[in-house]
């Protein structure tokens, strides 16, 4: 341990943290800051009795962490060092060493928000940016403001925004450290040998790997998406091996077991090498023994919510630079390395900076209903390097209220305390508790763990799409010797976790409407998963492409023939979130009786009135729906006239406005209040203090109700529309101010030399004045409205009321063009006025016999 690099900043980290609330450490990979740094401040006169907590973004980092450091201490864990993650802990009265997972801080500043026994919380690569990294960080920022001044912070990271996170901790000082000095030579694939799918990984994965072993020494970590791409790898290089004694392969990901685990971070037996297969759990924290070469895929695979399907989905996307070199290093840890990156180095140039924070691109329920907890309805009241974004934010919460986990003001309710309490996502907590009053918490705590783990089905059985089929093998009642028998140990201690919570907590005394009826066994687990996903229970189309409509308004579809596809009525559990319509991952069916029985409550039934183009009436119904799902439709008997006014309506936005009876006074209107819309802009000073609506076609009919339905009085037929008064309707939505700003800004008529008032045509652009031209005589400029600023186009029509001239400048007329076309048109137009000098002629609308005779 007196090697590692972060040794040489250790005094000056223990004089920053006595001197300073909260800290930045940067140290590069392998600089020692994870397990020496904790062990170094054991000593510090700040401490007293109180421990340190450090967090670790992964349950392996935590267990390897805790169990490095007290290996140097020479003592077993649990004692002056010990950890705590879901499901395992090992934490013992003298322990003064705590590294945790970010769920279990949460908890534990939940249930003492001053973290009394605490003086210090360490965030480990703090670089990951996971969601309950940023949430714990705000959480403990408002505690440290609130509660705890001599609370300390220590944000640790190897590639960090230092400036960004020292900001967020009121300017913080940072300490660097210098990284271990082992070179790693870096290769590249020349672009041609690069693939275009992700698919093609496993096999150029493979087979470079065999290279690399058969060229270098020591041993091999490679990086891969995930779990498939790892066993493909596997598969193909156990192939290509053979049964060779020297070498030995070592999956490793989360959701294998502990032994699994710590198998694969070992060092080797003697004389053998090691291939580990990882996912980017093996990133940072973690050092694997003999590690020496390094291939990276480049590929990691994470999840998104899509704030328009309200639906995490599973991507692999690419890794950023940060990450990469975070790869990279792992092969200089102990000696010269080598790693080979499958992309191009002009592709290297294109990657990111930096990982995007998971709080940019995940599901925010768990985190909305984490702050409910802590009395906060608004994000921004706590500090946060990136804010959670609105749209995700106001959706978690919508979700919340659904569940009934938040009341109307956003706080949190008796029931989202007991969903919270559980630990998992919201949306699985509610489906346990509501399971409880139906006798159900065994299959549901199951259904839950399976729901938070990978598949047990392997292989094509993995193209079954029915849920209810994996419960059946978890609980036992049906064999299946092809599942995965570790994710089923691990799903099966889970569901028996959460089934003690369950009764500890005597939740069944807290439901509001005990009901004592066990369902049918074949629909469980649809009941149970629409507890969870009522947003997901889904009609079949009875199409072609075998689709299905969700409540929430959504399409999804199966990808191929499966029978869940011929249910009347699905839940769907998992969905890629993908095209027009998702694909169906997994799904339970349900039948309409049993919607009917458990879900009564988000049932609707309502008379609707629609219009029938084809038959050109009005349609009546009585529906009963469920969200966007129509359950029931019956005819309706007793329709009432606002709902016949209500199907007019409807036809009106079928058919467009052209379905009012529009005259030129209605439609001169309309285009008034259009041109002086679009008049904000140039001339904002002489419409500021004037509220001028759009009176677009779009937005005309997306407010008929509240503009039009008042006046249709019970009318039910389209010719019955002849009766409105559209130009009276109208001026109705316009103050008096506003109709007076309009009569002067833009009049209907304008007065011309000759007397007349000529109508204004403003639905031409720019607007047009079309006048005779000897009513114009003696008119030396273009008229404009406006209050003038805005000339009108002028078309100057024959005494046949045929245009001449189209002008809007009216002074160069008379004075450049004027003479020609009266040379043509006198002779045309005898008995009209033709003077030589329009300027100071009598404009008139007469001929020249009646202009005498009067």
């Amino acid at each position: 341990m007196s090697e590692l690099p972060i040794f040489g900043i250790l005094p000056q980290l223990r004089h920053t943290l006595d001197a300073n609330p909260n800290v930045v450490l940067q140290a590069p990979p392998g600089a020692g800051k994870t397990t020496a740094v904790p062990i170094a401040l054991l000593h510090s006169n700040w401490l007293g009795e109180r421990n340190i907590i450090m967090l670790e973004p992964r349950r392996l980092a935590a267990r390897s962490a805790a169990a490095r450091m007290a290996e140097l201490l020479g003592e077993p864990l649990g004692a002056t060092v010990g950890y705590q993650i879901r499901g395992d802990r090992k934490v013992g009265k003298q322990t003064r060493i705590i590294v945790v997972t970010e769920g279990i801080l949460t908890r534990l500043l939940q249930a003492d928000p001053e973290l009394s026994t605490t003086a210090l919380v360490i965030f480990d690569e703090f670089h990951e940016r996971s969601l309950q990294g940023d949430l714990s960080l705000a959480l403990c920022l408002q505690s440290q403001e609130l509660f705890r001044e001599d609370l300390k912070l220590l944000v640790m990271s190897a590639t960090l925004d230092t400036h960004a996170v020292a900001g967020l901790l009121g300017d913080a000082p940072v300490v660097t450290s210098e990284g271990r000095a082992f070179p790693v030579e870096i290769d590249y694939l020349p672009h041609q040998q690069v693939p275009d799918d992700p698919r093609q990984i496993p096999q150029l994965m493979s087979r470079k790997i065999a290279e690399l072993m058969e060229r270098e020494d020591g041993s091999l970590l490679a990086f891969l998406p995930g779990v498939g791409e790892i066993r493909k790898v596997e598969s193909l290089l156990l192939e290509a091996l053979g049964n060779r004694s020297d070498t030995l392969i070592a999956p490793l990901y989360g959701d294998l077991s502990k032994q699994q685990q710590d198998a694969a971070i070992a060092p080797s037996p003697g004389g053998q090498r090691k291939i580990v297969l990882a996912t980017n759990v093996a990133e940072t924290s973690l050092t694997i023994e003999g590690i020496r070469m390094v291939v990276d895929s480049g590929l990691m695979r994470e999840s998104r919510f899509d704030p328009n399907t309200g639906m995490n989905r599973l991507v692999t996307t690419s890794i950023s630079q940060a990450s990469a070199t975070q790869r990279t290093g792992r092969a200089g840890r102990l000696s010269e390395g080598v790693c080979l990156r499958l992309w191009s180095e002009s592709r290297q140039r294109q990657l990111p900076a930096k990982n995007t924070p998971e709080i940019l691109l995940s599901d925010l329920a768990p985190v909305m209903l984490e702050l409910a907890q802590w009395g906060v309805s608004e994000v921004g009241e706590l500090n946060w390097l990136d804010l959670p974004p609105p749209g995700p934010t106001a959706q978690a919460q919508e979700l919340l209220q659904e569940l009934g986990a938040l009341d109307e003001q956003l706080r949190i309710t008796n029931h989202g305390q007991a969903m919270l309490a559980l630990g998992t996502h919201p949306r699985l907590a509610h489906m346990m508790l509501r399971s409880v009053d139906l006798g159900l918490e065994d299959w549901s705590c199951l259904l839950a763990a399976l729901l938070s783990e990978r598949d047990i089905f392997r292989g094509e059985q993995r193209w079954d799409r029915d849920i209810h089929k994996r419960m059946e093998v978890l609980s036992g009642t049906v064999k299946n010797h092809n599942a995965d028998r570790g994710a089923i140990q691990r799903i099966r201690q889970q569901a028996k976790a959460w089934q003690t919570q369950l009764d500890n907590a005597n939740v069944r005394a807290q439901q509001e409407s005990p009901r004592q009826i066990r369902p049918d066994q074949t629909e469980v687990t649809g009941i149970l998963l629409g507890f969870a996903y009522p947003d997901r229970i889904a009609k079949n189309r009875h199409d072609r492409e075998r689709r299905f409509l969700l409540a929430n308004g959504r399409g999804a579809h199966f990808s191929h023939d499966d029978e869940l596809a011929l249910s009347d009525y699905l839940v769907i559990a998992d969905l890629d979130g993908q095209g027009r319509d998702a694909r169906i991952q997994l799904a339970a069916r349900i039948g309409k009786d049993a919607l009917y029985e458990y879900f009564e409550d988000d049932i609707r039934t309502e008379a609707s009135v629609r219009w029938d183009e084809s038959a050109g009436r009005a349609v009546a119904s009585v529906q009963s729906t469920l969200g966007k799902l129509v359950l029931e439709e019956k005819p309706a008997t007793d329709i009432s006239p606002e709902l016949l006014s209500r199907a007019l309506l409807d036809a009106i936005r079928q058919q467009g406005l052209r379905a009012l009876p529009w005259d030129k006074e209605s439609e001169s209107l309309l285009a008034r209040v259009r041109f002086l819309q679009s008049q904000k802009e140039p001339f904002p000073d002489l419409l500021q203090d004037i509220e001028v609506p759009d009176w677009s076609e779009d937005k005309l009919l997306a407010s008929l109700e509240h503009w039009l339905l008042p006046h249709l009085n019970g009318l039910n037929k389209l010719d019955q529309l002849k009766q409105l008064d559209l130009k009276n309707i109208l001026l109705t939505q316009l103050d008096w101010t506003a109709q007076q700003r309009l009569d002067q800004l833009a009049p209907s008529h304008i007065q011309v030399p000759s007397g007349s008032r000529i109508a204004i045509q403003y639905a031409e652009t720019p607007p047009v004045l079309a006048v005779r031209l000897q009513e114009m005589f003696g008119l030396p400029e273009t008229p404009a409205i406006m209050n003038g600023r805005f000339p009108l186009m002028i078309h100057l029509l024959s005494p046949a009321q045929r245009p001449v001239q189209v002008t809007r400048d009216l002074a160069s007329f008379w004075k450049n063009t004027y003479q020609e076309v009266k040379k043509e048109l006198r002779i045309k137009y005898q008995k009209h006025f033709w003077p030589d000098d329009p300027t100071t002629a009598q404009a008139t609308s007469k001929t020249k016999k009646r202009m005498d005779a009067r």
